[in-house]
């Protein structure tokens, strides 16, 4: 929600790239220093450690970080004027968090994409929970501490197309600015849906790569990382620049409500899946659930952000 109020539309989604990497690094770093922790000074460092530092980031945070760019003296971004009476009166707490639950719960779009973002961490979790799995039956890894190196490509993969996919939406703004015909949040979902393209092209080359080879295996496993990692934080931001500044919070609520219902389906679904029908069965829910993304994104592809939509409200009722 800050980054909306702190960056413009054209700079945003390198932000958010920026930001998401934490997801990546942590997934790749915590095993590493967790387990030093553990190993030197016993187990309960390994717990306490992760802990004591995301505490005190967090106090950090809590009183340097500005809630917006006004707070600072500095002028608002994409600033919106909503016409005001002076019978208007300040909402309450509970009546405003009601405001912003009806604007994201009545958006049919923000509801396209939390069902997008139910596939897009099935996938996501899909290969975090059985990648391992694979590679040790299908693919002859070793044994499983060679079969979590190779899926270490996932994350670092991950971490460049999450990164990439941001500067890339950004580019595709800037480009297309000066026609106001063209939807500024479908810009960020045509890249959405390059990526799950070609993540099909993916999952289907890693079926296809040969035993054995597990340099090889690393290589596709992150490109696969690479593929997954860019819609996960594009979904977000598309939801986050959809409605009003005051319901960003609710929206991303909501995302990431049914994105998880998504991770879980990972879990029993997905093993039926693999048990009755094997690996095939497997791929093939994977590709499944690319194909229903990319069928959900396409009534969003040409879609407004909610700047735009009111900036041509307002230029409608000037006219």
């Amino acid at each position: 929600m800050l980054l909306t109020r702190w960056f413009a539309a054209s700079e945003r989604g390198t932000y958010w790239g920026l930001w998401n990497i934490s997801t990546n690094l942590g997934g790749f770093l915590s095993p590493l220093i967790v387990g030093y922790m553990a190993k030197h000074f016993g187990w309960q460092w390994g717990m306490m450690a992760p802990g004591a530092f995301g505490l005190a980031a967090g106090l950090v945070l809590l009183f340097a970080l500005a809630d917006r760019p006004e707070d600072t003296g500095f002028p608002a971004v994409e600033a919106v004027k909503t016409p005001t009476t002076d019978s208007q009166k300040p909402k309450s707490a509970v009546s405003a968090l009601g405001d912003s639950m009806k604007e994201v719960v009545t958006s049919w779009r923000t509801w396209l994409l939390a069902i997008t973002y139910f596939f897009v961490y099935l996938i996501r979790q899909g290969c975090t929970s059985w990648l391992i799995f694979y590679l040790l039956e299908a693919k002859g890894a070793a044994d499983t501490a060679a079969a979590a190196v190779t899926v270490s490509g996932l994350e670092l993969g991950g971490l460049l197309g999450g990164t990439l996919s941001g500067v890339l939406s950004d580019h595709a703004i800037k480009a297309a600015k000066s026609d106001p015909k063209v939807g500024l949040v479908g810009r960020r979902v045509q890249i959405v849906m390059a990526y799950t393209a070609l993540c099909i092209g993916v999952l289907l080359v890693l079926k296809s790569v040969p035993v054995g080879a597990a340099s090889l295996q690393w290589l596709v496993i992150a490109a696969l990382g690479f593929t997954i990692y860019g819609p996960q934080m594009l979904i977000g931001l598309c939801g986050a620049e959809l409605i009003s500044p005051k319901s960003v919070g609710a929206s991303q609520g909501i995302l990431g409500l049914i994105s998880y219902m998504g991770a879980a389906g990972a879990g029993i679904p997905l093993s039926h899946m693999q048990v009755r029908y094997g690996w095939n069965g497997y791929f093939t829910a994977m590709i499944g659930a690319c194909v229903m993304s990319l069928v959900l994104l396409l009534p969003l592809a040409n879609a407004k952000s909610y700047v735009q939509s009111e900036r041509e409200g307002r230029q409608g009722k000037q006219q």
